[in-house]
């Protein structure tokens, strides 16, 4: 069984020991991924987003002949120790129809001769709105705003690290608004 990893953030310039095969391939499926969620050291990082316009995401064969393993490596990588993490960790194979988050994502596979996918299905998260629901541009801008310190240059690096190609409004704005690039 072939099973790719799709990514768009930190996963492509730091996979740690996620057994992926080197050098992320740039013409993965399209999906909606932005600037949204607020992890717990202050940086704004890329999840998929609903109402974000959709970008092309990046893919890498993972060396794993099993896509429960993969699910499992994913896991650990993202430093996921939810007891209900096998929601936060999208998975889907030959035959199951694609996921309203990547909507393309069985034709893509075919087209690719993958068997299974897996990625980070992380939501949107900031302080102040409900689970899930994604804050403005302005929001995220005024927090990045807000950092100082080691904070705020690890926050510039993970978006001056996300691969060029995860062109998105929100990155664009900070790039403007922060000079960020």
């Amino acid at each position: 069984m072939s099973v790719a990893c799709l990514g768009w953030g930190s996963l492509i310039w730091d996979p740690r020991e996620l057994p992926v095969e080197p050098g992320w391939h740039k013409d993965g499926p399209f999906a909606g991924v932005e600037f949204t969620r607020q992890s717990s050291d202050g940086r704004i990082t890329l999840v998929l987003d609903p109402y974000a316009a959709p970008v092309r995401l990046l893919w890498a064969l993972m060396r794993v002949d099993d896509l429960s393993a993969a699910r499992e490596h994913l896991r650990k990588r993202e430093q996921i120790t939810a007891k209900d993490w096998s929601s936060l960790v999208g998975s889907w194979k030959t035959g199951e129809p694609a996921p309203t988050s990547i909507p393309d994502l069985a034709s893509w596979a075919e087209n690719h001769g993958v068997d299974a996918v897996i990625w980070t299905a992380l939501s949107p998260r900031f302080p102040g709105k409900e689970s899930g629901q994604s804050p403005s541009a302005d929001e995220v801008i005024s927090h990045l705003e807000t950092l100082t310190g080691t904070k705020r240059e690890q926050a510039k690096g993970y978006i001056v690290l996300a691969p060029l190609q995860i062109d998105t409004e929100y990155r664009r704005r900070i790039k403007t608004a922060l000079g960020w690039s």
